[in-house]
């Protein structure tokens, strides 16, 4: 479907302005996804803090170049969507990760932005399974807790033979 050059501009303008305020943008390639399906996804990730936007690859590509990135866009088969946060850098990547197993065969990462240059899918992808930092605190609280509760556990085995 031919878009005129009006809405091309608009198109263009509301891509700048999301990879202006991105700290990372997850490349998400999408096939055989409802409307009612991504409805619901939008909802999800806006609630979220994660903007979530289709466009042309053509649009996407110069958008990308007006932002001068280092290193070598790879190529973006199927229909793309740009997947990003402002406030989190590893939010966008968990996000379309979590969502494509959820809609198994719908949702792909196809690569992204990451520190300023492009990243290819497997990189993204190991970017997507690392936890959130409210888990990473809680797993540094229970290695903190562990030896301490290894001595008071000690300590009443003591106090259980003396008694």
């Amino acid at each position: 479907m031919a878009i005129n050059k009006t809405k091309k501009e608009q198109i263009l303008q509301t891509l700048s302005k999301a990879l202006e305020e991105a700290k990372t943008v997850v490349f998400a390639r999408f096939q055989g996804l409802s409307v009612s399906e991504t409805s619901a996804m939008r909802k999800a990730l806006r609630e979220e803090g994660i903007g979530y936007y289709v466009a042309k690859k053509t649009l996407i590509v110069r958008a990308l170049g007006e932002r001068g990135y280092e290193g070598e866009l790879s190529k973006l088969p199927g229909k793309i969507a740009l997947v990003w946060s402002a406030t989190d850098e590893i939010a966008p990547a968990r996000a379309v990760h979590e969502q494509g197993t959820k809609k198994k065969e719908t949702l792909f990462i196809e690569g992204g932005v990451f520190g300023g240059a492009y990243v290819d899918a497997t990189y993204m992808q190991a970017l997507s399974v690392i936890p959130s930092m409210q888990v990473l605190r809680g797993m540094f609280v229970n290695v903190i807790n562990s030896p301490i509760q290894g001595l008071v556990i000690a300590l009443d085995q003591i106090r259980e033979v003396k008694a």
